[in-house]
């Protein structure tokens, strides 16, 4: 019997897999998924009769995704067998797991009478909401009937007491989920807006603590729902994380243009997934307090309990300025706006026209400058369509996911992060107006075909002419977003310490102190807010230096001179015979008679101890390199000088085989991901002294800059300076390169991705 029932269970699994198999006629989205769930609810019914669960005090029900009727592929079973507290029931529930173990299918399980599961629900929050999910399967239905409605009477009567525990388990999950929104590889079912928050609200509804999700949450649980089970397919297993180089294929499979239009549309949903969770938390707890007081926080605004609301004389259709008063009141505090508030606004707040009254450009910085409360104003603000109304070239970024992987947040939302973080340097500018408004507005030439900076600033001109701006500053804030690039740029490919540098700066920016000091604090923020590890010391020096450069420049003081060698590094370098390696301050010092080869030999040996460098500055005097390299180790404990030193010497003169030590490494340690975006190689002109910069982005990996330094090695390229950076996993390398004519730039950047690969 047992082995019979094993090959039904094998049957249930090819029947299963035939459904999921490719073809013209395959089903897809909530078909699929109907068709799952008949698969698997009519073998468990035969499978269940034939295992001894007949009515009479035993029944079968399933929870989770069979009991919503939402099984994706390669979901577990969650079932539950329910009795009266019968002999035999062990029996019984082992000839109807043993099979489903036996072929492989994923199953959470358990054995219980109504009320030992009531009294695990009790205790247990996620049992608790998996049985208001309940769903009867086979046997007897009055059983489960009795087990669906008790479940749904003590969640009734004991969610108020379990409402911190419920708020409490949610930002648990977020913080390990992320935002679906936000997330390059979103976790579509537990990440905050995600699936898992759906039942959240559907166990709200259920207490009667909120009303049903509207439409627009139904269909943002059917979007997130059919993403989920095409990803399981693509994958062949149980996957909730959309990772990039799965979503060509899924976006295929449900009719949408590429992995970005997926990015956007998942994004879009998720964020009316968690807008609607945290209205529901909020007026689900309302009820339990005491009737809130009443506190004026700004004319027409009002602190209601923990809210901000309108004042009862608002009058919201008479007064344009009222919903920018209540939002920046919000923002300032860390508050939500009460749902009413919103509603009221959205529906009689008259649009401001052009040029917006004093009092709004005001509300307008005020918000602005509010600091981390912004960021759920504006999405409370954005979900309503009243940010829309302020800004209606919002739409184009809305939701936009980032082409570039070093962004954790989608164009819109890094936008608002920018703001944030620019409001941190208030106090170090003159205009803190302008810097905000250059952050919220730097990125929204997005989302076109065209150089983003140059639309942007197009934008930021018909924006702030709108806003109200004097002609001047309307100006300067579309020259803000025109070059919110150019520092970091200039920085990190350029020798700052040259001239015809700092001059063609101060030329881009017509002489403008200001201007300058602002692409300054912009240029941190929007690296801030672009993700860990995009705002380093190493590039805050450079940019600092330059700006420092400039500033002077403009200013009709004489240019610093380049940053001189130290005493010592020059005394060594007068005395170096051999190479000589010194530990410095976060890093080394190698110095050396400069020669061919001495560059990817030191990142060799560097590499070989599992030294990551973070930038590298090379000089020189009187014949003799002196390369300082920023480095520290990847892990463990840095390694000896002198060891470093006797290595670079056996490098240098043959005697280290450096690559097959490097390759050997790199197969312990392990390369890049496998779907690291492939790398890329930019040129720009150094005009002072005819070299030309090459930067490489790519992958990180151990020897990486050893590879790359004998690829222009093996071209004959003379380096004149190089400028490494690390960010999290991805290198923006830059090297300036002497004498090499046009026509060799492709054979150079052939031989470097080459060696990036």
């Amino acid at each position: 019997m047992r082995d019979e029932e094993a090959a039904a269970a094998d049957d249930l699994v090819r029947a299963r897999d035939r459904l999921l198999a490719p073809g013209p006629h395959r089903r897809t989205g909530r078909s699929l998924r109907a068709a799952l769930v008949d698969l698997h609810e009519f073998w468990l019914v035969g499978h269940a009769a034939r295992s001894g669960v007949v009515a009479g005090g035993l029944a079968l029900v399933a929870v989770g995704g069979l009991g919503r009727r939402e099984l994706v592929p390669y979901s577990d079973l969650d079932l539950v067998l329910v009795h009266d507290g019968r002999a035999g029931v062990e029996a019984v529930a082992e000839r109807l797991w043993y099979p489903l173990w036996n072929s492989g299918i994923g199953l959470d399980h358990s054995v219980r009478t109504v009320g030992e599961a009531l009294r695990v629900a009790a205790d247990d929050l996620r049992t608790a909401l998996g049985l208001l999910e309940l769903r009867h399967v086979a046997g007897d239905p009055e059983i489960s009937g009795r087990l669906a409605a008790g479940a749904r009477q003590a969640w009734r009567a004991g969610v108020r007491s379990r409402l911190d525990e419920v708020v409490e388990s949610a930002r648990r999950r977020w913080a390990r989920g992320g935002e679906v929104a936000h997330r390059a590889e979103p976790d579509l079912k537990h990440g905050r807006g995600g699936l898992r928050d759906v039942a959240l609200l559907d166990a709200l509804a259920v207490a009667r603590l909120t009303d049903r999700p509207p439409a627009e949450v139904d269909a943002a649980r059917g979007l997130l729902l059919d993403v989920r089970t095409e990803l399981r397919r693509v994958a062949g297993g149980p996957r909730d994380v959309l990772r990039a180089q799965d979503g060509d294929e899924v976006a295929a499979a449900l009719g949408l243009a590429d992995r970005y239009a997926l990015a956007r549309a998942t994004s879009s949903a998720a964020r009316t997934i968690g807008y609607a969770v945290d209205v529901a938390l909020r007026a689900g707890a309302l009820p339990a307090r005491r009737v809130p007081t009443r506190r004026p926080l700004a004319e027409g605004v009002v602190l209601h309990g923990d809210e901000v609301a309108l004042a009862r004389d608002a009058v919201p259709h008479r007064d344009p300025v009222l919903l920018l008063r209540v939002a920046a009141a919000a923002a300032r505090g860390s508050r939500p706006i009460a749902p009413g508030a919103l509603a009221r606004l959205a529906e009689s707040a008259p649009e401001l026209r052009g040029p917006w009254p004093r009092a709004a450009l005001d509300g307008l910085v005020a918000l602005l400058g509010s600091g981390a409360g912004l960021v759920d104003v504006v999405e409370a603000l954005d979900r309503t369509g009243l940010w829309g109304r302020l800004f209606p070239e919002w739409g184009a970024v809305r939701d936009l996911p980032p082409r570039d992987a070093a962004h954790v947040w989608t164009v819109d939302r890094h936008l608002v992060e920018t703001a944030v973080c620019a409001a941190r340097s208030a106090t170090r500018v003159s205009r803190p107006d302008l810097l905000l408004l250059g952050a919220l507005l730097h990125d929204l030439g997005k989302g076109r075909d065209r150089d983003h900076s140059v639309v942007g600033a197009a934008l930021a001109r018909q924006v702030g002419r709108r806003l109200g701006l004097r002609s001047q500053d309307v100006a300067t804030l579309a020259a803000l977003v025109r070059h919110h690039l150019l520092l970091p740029h200039t920085a990190t490919r350029r020798d700052v310490a040259d001239e015809a540098t700092v001059r063609r700066v101060v030329h881009v920016l017509g002489g403008d102190p200001v201007l300058l000091e602002l692409l300054h604090a912009l240029t941190e923020a929007d690296a801030r807010a672009t993700g860990p590890g995009a705002w380093t010391d190493w590039r805050a020096a450079l940019v600092g230096d330059l700006v420092n450069r400039c500033r002077a420049a403009m200013a009709g003081q004489p240019l610093p001179p380049p940053e001189p060698l130290t005493p010592d590094l020059r005394a060594l370098a007068r005395t170096a015979g051999g190479p000589v390696v010194r530990a410095i301050g976060g890093g080394y010092a190698v110095v050396a008679p400069d020669r061919p080869g001495l560059l990817s030999k030191a990142a060799g040996v560097l590499a070989l101890h599992s030294l990551e460098v973070r930038s590298a500055v090379l000089r020189a005097h009187a014949g003799v390199a002196v390369d300082v390299f920023a480095a520290a180790p990847r892990f463990g404990s840095p390694p000896d000088v002198a060891l470093l030193r006797e290595q670079l010497a056996r490098a240098l003169d043959g005697t280290l085989p450096l690559a097959d030590r490097l390759a050997a490494k790199e197969r312990d340690y392990g390369g890049p991901p496998r779907d690291s975006p492939p790398p890329r190689v930019l040129w720009f002109d150094h005009e002072a002294t005819g070299a030309v910069v090459l930067e490489l982005r790519a992958a990180d990996r151990i020897g990486l800059l050893h590879r790359v330094a004998c690829a222009l090695e093996r071209c004959g390229v003379d380096v004149v300076w190089a400028r490494v950076a690390t960010l999290g996993t991805t290198v923006v390398d830059s090297f300036a390169i002497a004498g090499l004519g046009a026509g060799r730039r492709r054979e150079v950047e052939r031989a470097v991705l080459a060696a990036a690969r």
